[in-house]
């Protein structure tokens, strides 16, 4: 009995070692979600710009995908994506923003000056819908289907390469 315990430190190694070698090879930017495949989670929240504007999830089942965009002023990624934003808007991919934990005249000067590529903007200075939907940071994508429903989630920027490899085939997809 006594030489199991010795190689209790080589059982704990290895399994370690399996653990460190899977995350080598694993790719940050593909964060599962539970909520693919289910509906958008229930919120109320106000426009950016009125604050006597309120959404709720039927803002994103109207029949037809949308890319819901989750960013910030604070976001340096944020910038980088928001001009190729700018370039899907004007080929008329549907994009509604949730500006995350965020400061309001920050976020209206930001899309006053940059452009606003967004069909609406949620204002989520709290960041309480960005955690229903287990947002990790800004900036992340979730595509939505016409029933309101999460297809896919998206970690970082997107540029025209994850639009062209990755996002475009599935939300040409999901158009009726």
């Amino acid at each position: 009995m006594k030489k199991l315990w010795l190689l209790l430190p080589l059982a704990c190694f290895l399994v370690l070692a399996v653990f460190l070698y899977r995350g080598l090879y694993s790719n940050p930017r593909e964060l599962n979600s539970v909520l693919v495949g289910k509906a958008v989670p229930d919120f109320q929240k106000v426009d950016l710009f009125d604050d006597n504007k309120h959404y709720d999830q039927k803002l994103l089942a109207t029949g037809q995908p949308v890319l819901l965009n989750v960013w910030a002023t604070w976001c340096p990624t944020c910038y980088a994506e928001h001009q190729f934003l700018n370039t899907l808007a004007r080929q008329g991919v549907r994009i509604v923003g949730v500006n995350y934990k965020d400061e309001r005249n920050a976020a209206v000067d930001w899309l006053s000056r940059l452009g606003n590529p967004y069909e609406e903007v949620l204002f989520d200075p709290k960041g309480q819908l960005g955690l229903d939907l287990g947002v990790y940071g800004a900036p992340e994508t979730f595509l939505i289907d016409g029933q309101g429903v999460i297809r896919y989630r998206h970690v970082g920027d997107v540029n025209d390469r994850v639009w062209n490899q990755t996002l475009k085939p599935i939300y040409n997809g999901l158009k009726p």
